[in-house]
């Protein structure tokens, strides 16, 4: 965006997310200015431009958002979608890096371009920069990934920073030998908090949904969607509270086993419960 004229001799643009000012006149003529002048904090142009960058934040915070759903749910994306939305920046920011796999499930790359022409650019374990063009493709869970530990091996070299968490996401694998009717998780049960609303608030502050007495994590998995749920206290308790069991449950309500549970929604689960847990009252002393 270019220089836009504000009141008498002094001109506004956005300058990495925030209005900046330079004047046009005088001995500061061309320079930016460290500071807003008064005469311009209620000036319609720069009203304009603050509400501008608001609404590009939100923006990029729902695509990283949409993104991160994508991954999560490993849903496949239309490559048509992905051309056609990576010229926007913030889409960029979002993709850019990020794992994908087209029709070859063996060859996963790191997403570098996507073209006009509807192919995207992408790098492969094998350091080759290759052109794809499925019609669709996807965003894996690091959970499928079976060459995720190359792969980050991989990122490292080449110094890839993914803005949403994939590659390096913590991820839990399912064990064998589960007892067959077990439906809850207990090994996150017994995290004491001062207050249901400070648990409350920490579920919030990771992104999880509390509804009723359960932080709630929906994810997609094996073509089904299933809720996680952590059993953090009736939402009026004022007193200390204690995080309960990690279950899982359908769309319509009905408890799990743990062996119907599929890969994504475990570790998904576990992820949430062990990151509440983790922030629980910790005692100290000799006799802790």
């Amino acid at each position: 965006m270019g220089w836009l004229t504000a009141g008498e001799g002094y001109e506004v643009a956005l300058v990495a997310g925030k209005v900046a000012v330079r004047a046009t006149t005088g001995r500061s003529a061309g320079k930016q200015l460290k500071s807003l002048p008064k005469a311009l904090k209620d000036h319609p142009e720069v009203d304009r431009l603050r509400r501008f960058a608001e609404w590009l934040d939100r923006h990029a915070t729902a695509c990283l958002a949409q993104v991160d759903t994508w991954m999560v749910s490993s849903l496949p994306v239309p490559t048509a979608l992905l051309t056609r939305v990576w010229p926007d920046e913030a889409w960029q920011v979002a993709l850019r890096d990020l794992v994908v796999v087209g029709d070859d499930p063996d060859e996963p790359g790191f997403l570098r371009d996507a073209t006009d022409a509807g192919e995207l650019r992408i790098v492969t374990l094998d350091g080759e920069t290759v052109r794809i063009s499925p019609e669709t493709v996807t965003l894996p869970h690091p959970v499928l990934l079976p060459d995720l530990e190359e792969l980050r091996e991989f990122a490292a070299e080449l110094g890839v920073i993914q803005k949403v968490e994939q590659i390096h996401r913590a991820t839990w694998a399912k064990p064998n030998g589960l007892a067959e009717k077990a439906t809850e998780i207990q090994d996150f049960a017994g995290g004491k908090f001062s207050s249901r609303f400070g648990l409350a608030g920490r579920a919030t502050s990771l992104g999880y949904r509390v509804a009723g007495g359960y932080a709630t994590s929906r994810i997609r998995d094996v073509g089904r969607t299933v809720e996680a749920s952590v059993w953090i206290g009736e939402p009026y308790w004022d007193g200390e509270m204690e995080t309960g069991a990690l279950n899982w449950h359908d769309v319509d309500g009905r408890s799990l086993r743990l062996c119907e549970v599929g890969p994504v929604a475990w570790s998904e689960g576990i992820r949430m419960a062990s990151a509440l847990y983790a922030g629980r009252q910790i005692e100290e002393g000799t006799d802790a």
